[in-house]
C-alpha cells in the first residue's frame, strides 16, 4: 500500500510502503500496558484477540475494535462495555493511540492506513501479549497442536491451587456447571500462561519463564518454507525461556529441538513422555516418565503415573498418580506437561493432581454436544492430522463398540495442499468420513487452484475398511450424515472452523428424522 508519511513507530515502518512485520517486537522488557494509552483492535471478535481486548479492559486500559460481523464473541465484549464497529472504516481509528493487528489483516486495511496517516502506534497482537507478560511469571505453551487443552490445564489447576493466574487462551473452557468459560482473565496472582502462536513467528519475542513446546511437528509452511526453518524457529523461541523448557520426547521433532538447544539451555529442560528414558538422547535434559496409561473402555476416565525426577515434585524422586476426565494418551502427554509447569511454579504436587482431574477440557476438545436417538455427536477442534489420529484414537477407546463417522472440514487451503495424504491416513481410523469445503481463514481459493475436500479423498484412494466421500457444502454433508447414521453411532464434526455449527444441526435433524436411525 503506497503511502507518503514516514511512521516512526517501532513495529511498523512506514515509507514509500506501509509493511507490517509481525516479528519485530514494539516493546521493551520493562514497559507495561499503560503506555498503550486508547487501543483499538482490528479484528476484536477474533479468538485471540477477543482474549487480548478483554485483559486490557480488566487491567483499565480504554479498548474499542471493529469486525466484519456480529458474533458470540462481540456480543460478550460488547456486554463488557467494549465498544465494538462493525464494518472496517478509517474513521474507527480516529482517537486511537495504539492499533492492534492479527496476521490476517493487510497492509491494506483502511484502518491500517489511517492509523498510519495519524502517526498511531501499529503493532500486531502478540506484542499486546508480550507487553502482559512484562513482570510477570509467564509460561507460554507452543506446539503444532496441543496448545489449548495444555494451557487450559495449567490455568485449570493454577485457579484451584489459589493461585488466581491471568491466562490468555485461544479458546474457552468446559466448565462444571456446563457453562462455557471464556479464555482470557487477569487475575491477582504473578502468574500469566499463554498460548504462543508458531504461526507466523511472532512468538520469537517473548521472554517466559517456562515455555511449553507440546511438539514441533511441521505446520505453517507457508510462512516458514521447510521443517528447517520451522524447527529453527521453535529452538530460539525455547532459548528465550527465562527458566525452564518443558517439552514432549515422544515427539522426534521435539526431540531434534532439545538435540539442537545450546547446553546451557538443554541442562535447564524438562522433557515428558511414555518412551523408555533409556532409549531417548535427552541432551542433560530432566525426564517425567508416564507409565501405566490406561483407559478402560466405556469408562470416561485416563489413568496413569507421573515418575518425576528429583527437584520437580519434590528433593526426591516420587510417582505421582493421575486421573483424567478428558481421554486420549495425548492428553496424559497434555496433562504431563501442565502438571510439571505447575510444580516447577511452585504448587505442590499432590494439590495439583487432584486438581487435575476436575478438568473437563477446553471447548470443542472432545465436546459431547449430545445424544439423539442414541446417535451421539462430539465436537472437536482438531485440525492437523496428528491431532485428528489422537482424536480417533481416543475414540476408539471411549467407544470402542460404535461406528465412528466424522464430518472434517479442512483449515487453511495451504495445510490441505501440505498434507492432504497424512489428512487421509488420519481419517483412516474412521469408519465413515465426509470431508467438507476447505475453511479459508487468512487465504484465498484462487490463490490454491484445485485444493479443496478432493485433495483428502483422493489420497484415501485404496484404503480399507472406510468410507470417503467429499461434499463442499457442509449443511449439505451433515445432512448426508445424519441419514447414514444408527443406533450405537457416534458423528464427530472435526476442524478449526465454523464446522463446530453443525453439530446442533445434525441433533436437530436426528430429532426430526424419525426412521433414519432405527
Amino acid at each position: 500500500m503506497k503511502h507518503s508519511r514516514i511512521n516512526p513507530t517501532r513495529s511498523v515502518v512506514v515509507t514509500a510502503t506501509i509493511t507490517l512485520t509481525p516479528a519485530t517486537a514494539a516493546f521493551d522488557a520493562d514497559e507495561r500496558i499503560e503506555v498503550l494509552g486508547r487501543t483499538h483492535f482490528i479484528g476484536i471478535g477474533g479468538a485471540g484477540m477477543s482474549v487480548l481486548a478483554e485483559m486490557l479492559h480488566e487491567r483499565g486500559v480504554a479498548v474499542d475494535g471493529s469486525d466484519r460481523e456480529r458474533s458470540a464473541k462481540t456480543d460478550r465484549l460488547e456486554s463488557l462495555g467494549i465498544t465494538v464497529q462493525f464494518g472496517q472504516k478509517a474513521e474507527n481509528v480516529a482517537d486511537a493511540d495504539t492499533v492492534v493487528y492479527s496476521s490476517a489483516i493487510k497492509p491494506s486495511n483502511p484502518e491500517i492506513v489511517a492509523a498510519a496517516q495519524r502517526g498511531a502506534r501499529i503493532v500486531h497482537r502478540s506484542d499486546i501479549l508480550a507487553l502482559l507478560m512484562n513482570g510477570c511469571r509467564a509460561v507460554t505453551v507452543a506446539g503444532a497442536h496441543g496448545k489449548t487443552t495444555t494451557s487450559s490445564m495449567l490455568s485449570h489447576v493454577l485457579v484451584q491451587t489459589g493461585k488466581d493466574p491471568s491466562y490468555a487462551i485461544g479458546g474457552s473452557i468446559q466448565g462444571a456447571d456446563g457453562s462455557t468459560l471464556d479464555g482470557g482473565h487477569v487475575g491477582a496472582g504473578d502468574v500469566l500462561v499463554a498460548e504462543a502462536d508458531e504461526s507466523d513467528g511472532s512468538f520469537d519475542k517473548y521472554r517466559p519463564q517456562i515455555a511449553i513446546i507440546t511438539n514441533c511437528e511441521a505446520d505453517h509452511l507457508d510462512h516458514y518454507g521447510d521443517e528447517a526453518h520451522y524447527r529453527a524457529a521453535f529452538v530460539r523461541h525455547a532459548s528465550h525461556a527465562v527458566g525452564h523448557v518443558v517439552l514432549c520426547a515422544d515427539d522426534a521433532d521435539a526431540l531434534a529441538v532439545l538435540d539442537a538447544m545450546p547446553a546451557e539451555v538443554a541442562s535447564k529442560a524438562v522433557a515428558y513422555g511414555t518412551a523408555d528414558p533409556n532409549g531417548l538422547n535427552l541432551n542433560g535434559a530432566a525426564y517425567v516418565h508416564i507409565v501405566s496409561e490406561q483407559e478402560s473402555a466405556g469408562s470416561g476416565v485416563e489413568r496413569f503415573t507421573l515418575r518425576m525426577p528429583a527437584g520437580i515434585a519434590d528433593d526426591q524422586p516420587r510417582d505421582i498418580p493421575v486421573e483424567l476426565s478428558v481421554p486420549g494418551v495425548h492428553n496424559a502427554r497434555n496433562a504431563a506437561a501442565a502438571l510439571t509447569a505447575a510444580m516447577l511454579l511452585g504448587v505442590d504436587a499432590d494439590e495439583a493432581a487432584k486438581a487435575i482431574t476436575g478438568f473437563l477440557g477446553a471447548a470443542r476438545r472432545f465436546q459431547v454436544r449430545g445424544t439423539v436417538k442414541q446417535v451421539t455427536v462430539v465436537d472437536d477442534y482438531a485440525h492437523h492430522p496428528t491431532e485428528i489420529a489422537a482424536l480417533l484414537d481416543a475414540a476408539r477407546r471411549r467407544y470402542p463398540d460404535s461406528t465412528i463417522r466424522v464430518l472434517f472440514q479442512p483449515h487453511l487451503f495451504s495445510r490441505t495442499k501440505f498434507f492432504a495424504h497424512e489428512f487421509a491416513e488420519a481419517l483412516a481410523k474412521a469408519d465413515d468420513v465426509i470431508v467438507t469445503g476447505v475453511f479459508p481463514a487468512r487465504e484465498k481459493q484462487e490463490d490454491f487452484p484445485g485444493v479443496g475436500p478432493l485433495s483428502i479423498v483422493r489420497e484415501a484412494k485404496g484404503m480399507q475398511g472406510v468410507e470417503f466421500s467429499a461434499q463442499e457444502d457442509m449443511r449439505v454433508a451433515a445432512q448426508m450424515m445424519v441419514m447414514r447414521a444408527h443406533h450405537g453411532d457416534v458423528i464427530f464434526t472435526v476442524g478449526a472452523g465454523d464446522i463446530t455449527d453443525m453439530g446442533p444441526v445434525m441433533l436437530h435433524a436426528l430429532e426430526a428424522h424419525r426412521e433414519g436411525c432405527e
